[in-house]
């Protein structure tokens, strides 16, 4: 199982300082603290490519090592235990994690895990949108909610495929070809299997006729976000005229078009401020690459619906 997991090719430090390591994990795979002991000088190694929207990581801290995190907030963090024990603490419960076990974090879970010395860990990096639009794409009925899975630990014997695909995933990962609708390919099969394998609150059943239409909108929108999207392009694109597009959206999304299309940019522009991984450079550059031609407007925007300017959401990652 080990061997099919990332090699020396992704290899970014081998034998170094673990605080070192967590920095890097902070800045590319998700928030979090590390604690080890005092006494110990442990030497940690990581491996970490990026493919396509996923983070791929293969770590080990070379000692016991306590690791938390109030909660992933934008991500979804898929662990396979390869070496050594592991302690889950999560809402009150505790749960031991043997080697070939897999641990699932939503975005909101607080983490508080506890590693052995011989630890070492695979970590699948999911962004949220991308299930929301693996959804979507699959006309499923995705929860108003967000998407969330039931339980956060799985067998990966069970798990019918999943390894195989991973082992395939991480292999494209590390090959010198790149081939950019190869890997996207992969990785909405890898959000699909997770989606169909594992529990979740989505509805699997298709979505029925009349609210087909609304989803193919939504999947459109998601699709465009950096455009330029007018209510006479969505009229034209669903062969509908402006006041029955109207209607379907209040029947739909309780909104206007306009209103929608608006909370899908700014949700989008939240989830890349709150990510580190993601090349925000500044509020500016990312508000116009979304429309957003007056940034006072936009920050207006922005703090009606998360409570918070941009600017503090940015500064806070």
């Amino acid at each position: 199982m080990q061997s099919l997991l990332l090699n020396e090719k992704s290899m970014v430090f081998e034998r170094a300082d673990p605080y070192a390591v967590s920095e890097y994990v902070n800045q590319h795979v998700g928030s979090h603290c590390i604690r080890l002991p005092a006494t110990s000088r442990p030497q940690a190694s990581l491996n970490h490519t990026k493919f396509a929207s996923l983070d791929l990581c293969r770590i080990s801290y070379g000692a016991s090592v306590h690791v938390t995190s109030p909660a992933l907030e934008t991500i979804y963090h898929l662990q396979i235990l390869l070496r050594g024990q592991c302690l889950s603490k999560s809402y009150g419960q505790e749960h031991y994690f043997a080697p070939g076990e897999l641990l699932l974090i939503n975005p909101d879970d607080p983490v508080d895990l506890m590693y052995s010395a011989d630890c070492e860990k695979f970590i699948l990096k999911l962004p949220l949108p991308l299930l929301d639009l693996t959804c979507a794409e699959l006309r499923w009925h995705k929860p108003s909610e967000g998407i969330r899975f039931a339980s956060n630990r799985h067998k990966l014997a069970e798990l019918d495929g999943f390894m195989s695909l991973l082992g395939l995933v991480c292999q494209e990962a590390e090959t010198d070809l790149v081939l950019p609708r190869v890997r996207e390919h992969y990785t909405q099969i890898i959000a699909s299997k997770l989606l169909s394998l594992l529990g979740t609150n989505v509805n699997r059943e298709t979505l029925d006729v009349q609210s087909a239409p609304f989803e193919r909108l939504a999947q459109y929108i998601a699709q465009n976000l950096k455009q330029d999207i007018t209510v006479e392009s969505l009229a034209q694109l669903s062969h509908m005229n402006i006041r029955s597009l109207y209607a379907l959206f209040e029947r739909h999304a309780g909104t206007t078009p306009m209103n929608y299309i608006r909370s899908k940019k700014l949700e989008r522009i939240q989830a890349s401020l709150s990510d580190p991984s993601q090349g925000v450079r500044n509020l500016t550059e990312i508000a116009l690459d979304y429309g957003f031609l007056h940034l006072g407007r936009f920050a207006e925007y922005y703090k009606n619906q998360f409570g918070e300017l941009p600017s503090v959401t940015l500064k806070r990652r």
